[in-house]
């Protein structure tokens, strides 16, 4: 029944193999049930809600992605749009939490329109093939440096920017060792090697947490919690009065949560498209209203359970890399999202940035693979990839980054003479970049 529902032969895969590439995408996720409540606890909310919001909204959206569109694609409340939700709307523009909620739940029900009425698909069919590997390539960048920054292997610096961390700390060798013992299970072909290479990691942290090393995953007191209150669940209704009392803000600020996710929804697609074969000839994605009917849906489950924008998760390549090709893998994550709900101390305790640094660096080097796709002797093309990965990295954002590239293959294509070639989608963009970095909501 699964074989006939997944289509695992057509796919060239298994059961076994989604079952550990959907293990593998969760625990590259899992960091998300420690810091989202983290951010969004810093505008009021319960710590304890938001982490329940995002295991349960994380489940659910996932499962809906792999029964509906088939995609090995899990999903979560997306990191950059809750620092947006807390920092922006809540602490810098002065609007309570649930207010902000009212907001997410909006931009889910705009996405759920442009969605069923093609829109979003036309968007995303409009980004020319090569930009589409340069998007691929530049989020393979931003997660290894995510990776590298949250293991404190890349710090802050005043006078440099980023500098290297202090290798002398534990959490910073013990991220070494795990990069070092991935990349030799990979170079060595071993099966579901980043998974493996997580679970070698998180196993010698634990070890060293009981010599007294500090900073190092550990097993905790209780392995089990039975506290499921929820105080943030339809604590969106509440908000909609003071959102609605300024409609220009109100306005400003579901375009900037439609922004963000929309973007990082289509690079994440477009990336995961590209490792799987889900791209045609024509740079078109398989099954693409479904995924991005799948997301939109996400978003407003999670606005109604209590938390920020739910999006297509970039670390779901984790899973695709160890052989991931079907909607078994996401469905095998939201599962086990559900399941952490009742184990949420050891997730807490042993899958620390130490542990998943390594799964983000490996996975980065995967997909930074695609730049061998872009066409670097033309200059549109080269100019083009070479803006989206630098500043994708650089302003440390997915959606960033996807922004200047189309601003710079618009602008050199122009150049070219060629501007009759860009489609009315992309110069339509342009407009809504140029309004929305006039704005100032990056």
């Amino acid at each position: 029944m699964l074989e006939k529902f997944f289509k695992f032969q057509e796919k060239k895969t298994t059961l076994k193999t989604e079952i550990i590439a959907g293990i593998t995408t969760f625990l590259a996720m899992a960091y998300i049930l420690g810091v989202n409540p983290s951010i969004l606890s810093e505008a009021g909310m319960d710590a304890h809600s938001v982490f329940m919001a995002t295991a349960l909204s994380a489940g659910i959206a996932s499962i809906v992605m792999g029964v509906l569109a088939n995609y090995p694609v899990a999903l979560a409340p997306g990191m950059g749009v809750n620092a947006l939700f807390t920092y922006t709307v809540c602490l810098g523009m002065g609007y309570s939490w649930p207010a902000a909620l009212s907001a997410v739940f909006l931009s889910g029900i705009v996405f759920l329109i442009i969605s069923v009425t093609g829109i979003r698909k036309a968007i995303i069919n409009a980004i020319p093939k090569q930009l589409k590997f340069a998007i691929g390539a530049g989020i393979g960048f931003f997660i290894a440096f995510i990776g590298l920054k949250n293991a404190g292997i890349i710090v802050g610096n005043a006078s440099t920017f980023v500098a290297l961390g202090n290798l002398q700390e534990p959490t910073v060798l013990l991220s070494l060792f795990g990069i070092l013992v991935t990349i030799g299970l990979v170079i060595k072909k071993i099966p579901a090697a980043v998974f493996i290479g997580m679970v070698i990691t998180a196993i010698v942290g634990i070890i060293c947490s009981t010599f007294g090393i500090v900073g190092m995953p550990s097993l905790p007191s209780s392995f089990i919690t039975t506290n499921f209150q929820m105080e943030t669940l339809g604590a969106f209704m509440q908000g909609f009065q003071e959102l609605l009392q300024n409609p220009a803000s109100m306005v400003l600020i579901v375009f900037s949560f439609l922004f963000v996710d929309f973007f990082d929804t289509a690079g994440t697609l477009v990336a995961v498209a590209n490792r799987t074969g889900l791209v045609n000839e024509e740079g078109t994605l398989e099954n693409i209203e479904r995924a991005l009917l799948a997301d939109s849906a996400g978003t407003v489950v999670g606005a109604v359970l209590g938390t920020s924008t739910v999006t297509s998760f970039v670390e779901s390549t984790s899973g695709v890399e160890v052989g991931g090709r079907t909607g078994a893998t996401a469905v095998t994550t939201g599962i086990l999202f559900f399941v952490s709900i009742l184990f949420s101390p050891i997730i807490l305790q042993a899958v620390t940035n130490a542990v998943t640094a390594p799964a983000l660096v490996v996975v980065g080097i995967f997909m930074a693979q695609q730049l061998r796709d872009i066409d670097w002797d033309d200059i549109v093309y080269a100019t083009t990839g070479f803006i989206t990965i630098l500043m994708m990295i650089l302003t440390s954002s997915i959606s960033n980054g996807i922004a200047f590239g189309f601003l710079a293959y618009a602008l050199a294509m122009s150049t070219k003479g060629k501007a009759k070639e860009v489609h009315p989608i992309i110069w339509a963009l342009v407009v809504v970049f140029l309004l929305y970095f006039g704005f100032g909501m990056t």
